[in-house]
């Protein structure tokens, strides 16, 4: 069994939801990573997804795309990535994902590069360009490795979800809104209204996980009382990374995700 599908089996004993925290490798510098990563922990993340760079992060708004720039300018690339990865697994056993774009996985080849990921430690994949049609190989290539994550939108049909949530693993990513990441435009109706019709067609057989434009403690009570298995915060955390000095990143990141993490229990 996967470490993320454990890790709601847990969760549902405790009567909690998930929260899954998003940080990009390699910003705003290499030394940043570490103290970010305890902080989350400490903090109580149940998922960390882990962004790595691609030079037309199409899914993605301006505050992950500058991330994304500044990472590949600092260096970042796949040894390092996986370096990192194994760096954090001498720390902690927590689940971890990666988000970046098909063509970085296809470069090395499905095969070998999910390989490698997991040696290094990570437990499954979101690739938001991957297209159900076009991911024969990678499905084979992840089976019994990895989890396979993909995304449905409020508009996806009931027919495409139902393909969609058949390839997925670990959990499903519904996008909250029309558009990219980190876009806060308040909570829609027809998000409220896709959770409770995906959660009713997927009957239970797969967690739900909420993203895209995610900031605040109230958003994530919100989603969670409308029936997300979990939910993603993304920018928020880029935003407080950029802006915290060194010395203080891990105790802000900490006091976040507390925050964030409080409105993920019922008791």
């Amino acid at each position: 069994m996967s470490r993320i599908k454990e890790r709601f089996i847990e969760l549902e004993k405790r009567n909690e939801k998930a929260l899954i925290s998003y940080i990009m490798l390699g910003f705003p510098n290499e030394k940043s990573i570490m103290p970010t990563i305890r902080g989350l922990v400490k903090g109580g993340a149940d998922i960390i997804e882990l962004g790595f760079p691609f030079s037309d992060p199409l899914a993605d708004g301006p505050v992950i795309q500058n991330a994304s720039t500044i990472s590949l300018e600092k260096g970042t690339n796949i040894s390092k990535f996986f370096k990192t990865v194994k760096e954090i697994r001498k720390e902690t056993e927590i689940p971890l994902v990666l988000m970046t774009y098909t063509n970085i996985l296809h470069r090395m080849g499905y095969q070998k590069f999910i390989k490698e990921a997991k040696k290094a430690g990570i437990d499954g994949f979101i690739l938001p360009d991957m297209s159900i049609g076009e991911s024969e190989d990678y499905l084979k290539a992840a089976k019994n490795n990895a989890d396979t994550i993909f995304l449905v939108s409020p508009n996806t049909s009931k027919s495409r979800i139902e393909k969609i949530a058949k390839a997925s693993t670990g959990f499903l990513y519904l996008v909250a809104v029309f558009g990219t990441t980190g876009v806060k435009t308040g909570i829609k109706n027809y998000t409220l209204k896709a959770i409770k019709n995906v959660k009713k067609q997927t009957k239970g057989k797969i967690p739900i996980g909420i993203g895209f434009g995610v900031s605040t403690p109230e958003d994530v009570r919100k989603y969670i009382m409308a029936g997300a298995d979990a939910v993603i915060v993304g920018s928020a955390y880029l935003k407080l990374i950029e802006k915290t000095n060194p010395k203080e990143l891990e105790s802000k990141i900490t006091s976040f995700t507390k925050s964030l993490k409080k409105q993920t229990i019922f008791k």
